[in-house]
């Protein structure tokens, strides 16, 4: 099948509407329900976050998406825990979501998102009696994705914003520890468990509508900044997040991980920081004022460490 017709794009109003391949066949399949226009979006969005995130880290990795951004993703070494972490991040964001899995969807998976308001899941593949308990959501309506975990994209995407074609190369950016070699601040270390943070941070942000700042903690996403104008407000809204997270879990804040998707143009960011217990940052470097923003970071003890990568999504 090379074309899949939906009810509506993005509105009501907005017909017709469909997802298809220019060449070949969709590398995807609807198992269950009826999948609008922006569950897709979601759903692919949030499956290459999972798939990035497993092969950065070798764990099950899982993603609550909203309106093409995550609301929370997560890495363990089972996927029911990943999938719980993920949602639990900001459960508030993630009413109403889709859920991305990097591997195949066990009963325990099923069983988590059973109880839970969600619109639909992807995943590589589902255990038969995982998919029978799936499809009993939303009185047997729930959008159940079976993708190709082997499918490769065209190098090149393309889309249309008033009737004109933009094209680009696809973001095959790997991300991966070595990129956080280039720590540029007096304290240098940076455990291997805040690294996994970090990578953690860097991939969801490369899913996250631009400006973007994350937050991270064990593993999991826990404050996500998405789409402001100014960077100090993703780092105020991503950082409240964040405090609410630590405020459910009732554990102390700190040794956080914090990434940027750019630069810090500022040094306010690091003060903002600070106060949800950020003791790891990774960010691309590159700002005029980079050295205000090193002497902020140790000014606190924070460890900061220049990728050089941006890492806008639009």
């Amino acid at each position: 099948m090379n074309e899949i017709q939906l009810k509506y794009g993005c509105n009501p109003n907005q017909k017709p509407s469909r997802i298809f391949m220019e060449n070949g066949d969709l590398p995807l399949q609807v198992l269950n329900g009826n999948p609008g226009y922006i569950n897709f979006m979601d759903a692919l969005n949030g499956y290459q976050l999972v798939r990035e995130l497993k092969a950065a880290t070798g764990l099950c990795a899982a993603t609550s998406f909203k309106h093409v951004s995550p609301a929370g993703a997560a890495v363990c070494t089972t996927l029911v825990v990943a999938y719980e972490k993920a949602r639990n991040a900001d459960p508030l964001s993630s009413y109403g979501d889709f859920i991305a899995l990097s591997d195949k969807c066990d009963v325990a998976t099923a069983n988590a998102i059973k109880p839970l308001v969600s619109d639909g899941v992807i995943a590589p593949n589902y255990d038969s009696d995982a998919l029978e308990i799936l499809i009993t959501k939303r009185k047997g309506n729930y959008n159940v994705i079976k993708i190709d975990p082997d499918y490769t994209p065209a190098p090149i995407e393309r889309r249309q914003i008033y009737g004109v074609t933009f094209e680009q190369g696809r973001n095959e950016l790997l991300i991966e520890k070595s990129m956080l070699d280039n720590v540029v601040t007096k304290h240098t270390n940076i455990p291997d468990a805040a690294k996994t943070d970090l990578l953690v941070a860097l991939i969801t942000l490369k899913y996250t509508q631009s400006n973007s700042v994350v937050y991270a903690y064990n593993g999991v996403s826990i404050g996500v900044g998405a789409g402001q104008q100014s960077r100090v407000a993703c780092t105020r809204l991503a950082g409240d997040k964040a405090d609410d997270y630590f405020k459910r879990l009732g554990v102390p804040q700190r040794g956080v991980s914090l990434a940027s998707d750019a630069f810090f143009p500022f040094a306010d960011n690091i003060e903002r920081a600070k106060e949800s217990g950020v003791a790891y940052i990774a960010q691309p470097g590159g700002s005029i004022r980079d050295e205000e923003v090193i002497e902020a970071c140790d000014k606190h003890g924070i460890a900061m460490a220049f990728t050089g990568a941006r890492l806008f999504h639009h």
